[in-house]
């Protein structure tokens, strides 16, 4: 493949602009094979503004060659894709054991998924456990959340088929780095599946949450096809492990060193809303999101090993996205036919703590992300199209260990109660508002300006700085003046602050071994985000595929 990279059109050309631009820079006579790998704004200089490409040619290999070498443009190289293959590397393990039971994949988030689908596809047979409802379900229980006001606190914005990152804007930039295709693999199976193709390419990939719907239930389908099951509205209530002194085990492994597994997974309670089971296992993978609270304090009364680390929490803000185009694109005829544009801001405070965007969400809602009866959390969603009438994001700060009030492993998320009831109680449930001039001077709003707030779920005027440790509240105090440098406007009297943003990342990290495997437990693999490792869908996603890989490179299907 010949890699172009740098072709810049104006952003009102058409295709057919862009393959003269091919032609010309290859010296062809006619038009090439070519993919698009990456597509790019560039708005530096408005109300000039340009689409950025980097184009895939695909010729006659030795043609490819000699062209390149004819041209010596540092913008013309060679390149190879890399196609996600892990089947060589199972080879190099060929005596693996024998798996004896299907293997456990605790949620069905993105983590979840693409691990059920590696396992799925090479012949294991997985059991994908999901405590909330299937996706179509789970639809209708977080509308009926959004409208009513009646909390399922087992299948919301948090639990359920899809992860938390099904009611967000469904972004798929990572910054991940790839050597085996992992994330091209990704991405080609959302497509697959009903995502736009141009995820494949764009800069900045979303897909949107009413999108994602039909993706996430479109790889469920896929995934039982191949072999696995779903048991959903079902929960892991309990890890059951035995000692492997008192293990009596006939198979290859009982001749192998466990001196680093003294305790190994044998069974797990699985619990339903009015019934239980046990299941025999030895191989459990823990895709639990960020928000199990429940589950880690389980897991925590198991031993299994584990520690709180630093995150972040703050708000969301909202703006006009008129505001929002007009800094980032300019106000000519350009910008106004682009997509609504994203923004990703940084700051340090002088104290030195972190202040930045989080799940910026263009012409997005604010929704009421609550998954326990008397707490209160917001998350940022977009639809495929970004055409609502604000932009916003999630505004946070740093939050460090010694923020905390114990030095036990779960004090992150007593941090995080402690706010979202704070919050709650301010606004009896619903999403309490505030002006950004209010939040700034630490008094309620009375009566909204000229903003006002796009949410699912119901809001009310509050005073939300008031609920916010000073650390919190004073860093995006300080960080407005250097964001509205970066985007004129951004520190708006009328911008409306709503609260907690406080399900950012998991403040807990289940610590694991190179082999995936929690420490001192053989056959539970913890990963994806709510184990500490990953941060969004595609490194979820990307984390899950890993974990499959682990217990294949182990292991033989049964």
């Amino acid at each position: 493949m010949i890699e172009i990279r740098n072709i810049k059109i104006p952003v009102d050309k058409d295709i057919h602009y862009l393959e003269k631009k091919i032609i010309k820079k290859l010296r062809l006579n006619e038009i090439p094979e070519y993919e698009i790998l990456k597509k790019s704004i560039d708005a530096r200089k408005k109300p000039d503004i340009y689409y950025i490409y980097q184009i895939g040619v695909f010729l006659d290999k030795n043609r490819e060659i000699n062209l390149v070498k004819r041209l010596r443009d540092k913008d013309v190289v060679l390149n190879e894709r890399t196609i996600y293959n892990i089947s060589d590397r199972l080879m190099e393990n060929p005596d693996r054991d024998k798996m004896k039971h299907h293997p456990l994949i605790i949620g069905a988030g993105p983590a979840g998924l693409f691990c059920a689908y590696i396992l799925a596809k090479y012949g294991y047979a997985p059991i994908v456990v999901e405590r909330g409802s299937s996706i179509e379900k789970r639809v209708e229980k977080v509308n009926r959340f959004w409208e009513k006001g009646i909390l399922d606190t087992e299948c919301n914005v948090q639990f359920g088929e899809g992860g938390a990152g099904t009611f967000s804007d469904g972004k798929l930039n990572t910054q991940v780095k790839d050597k085996y295709g992992r994330i091209r693999f990704v991405l080609e199976k959302f497509v697959k599946h009903g995502a736009a193709p141009s995820i494949l390419y764009d800069s900045k990939p979303h897909i949107g949450t009413d999108v994602l719907v039909s993706v996430i239930s479109g790889m469920r389908k896929e995934i039982e096809e191949l072999g696995g099951r779903f048991l959903f509205d079902t929960k892991m209530s309990e890890i059951i492990m035995a000692n492997n002194d008192n293990i009596v085990d006939n198979s290859k492994e009982s001749d192998k060193a466990l001196s680093d597994y003294p305790n190994r997974i044998i069974k797990v309670r699985l619990s339903q809303k009015d019934s239980e089971t046990i299941v025999e296992t030895n191989h459990v993978i823990l895709a639990i999101g960020h928000s199990a609270r429940d589950t880690f304090s389980m897991l925590y009364d198991n031993k299994v090993s584990m520690l709180a680390k630093d995150f972040a929490m703050g708000v969301r803000i909202e703006h006009p996205e008129k505001l929002i185009r007009d800094a980032l694109y300019g106000k000519g005829e350009a910008g106004a036919h682009l997509p609504s544009p994203p923004y990703k801001l940084t700051y340090k405070t002088q104290k030195g703590r972190g202040v930045y965007s989080f799940c910026m969400c263009p012409g997005g809602y604010v929704v009421n992300a609550s998954s326990e009866e008397g707490y209160t959390a917001v998350n940022g969603m977009s639809y495929s199209g970004r055409n609502g009438a604000n932009s916003n994001s999630a505004l946070i700060v740093t939050v460090r260990r010694d923020d905390y009030e114990s030095d036990s492993p779960l004090a992150g998320i007593s941090l995080q109660r402690k706010l979202e009831k704070a919050i709650y109680e301010q606004g009896a449930g619903k999403i309490p508002v505030q002006k950004y001039i209010d939040f700034k001077k630490g008094v309620a709003t009375k009566e909204l300006g000229s903003v006002l707030p796009q949410t699912k779920g119901e809001y009310i005027c509050g005073n939300v700085a008031g609920c916010l440790p000073d650390y919190i509240k004073d860093s995006i105090v300080e960080a407005m003046t250097s964001f509205n440098k970066n985007i004129p406007g951004f520190d708006n009297d009328d911008a409306i602050v709503s609260g907690v943003e406080s399900r950012t990342s998991s403040p807990v990290r289940i610590l694991r071994n190179d082999n995936f495997q929690s420490e001192g437990i053989k056959g539970l693999y913890p990963c994806g985000e709510g184990a500490g490792y990953a941060g969004g869908i595609m490194s979820a996603a990307m984390d899950g595929m890993k974990a499959a890989e682990a217990v294949m490179s182990e292991y033989k299907p049964q």
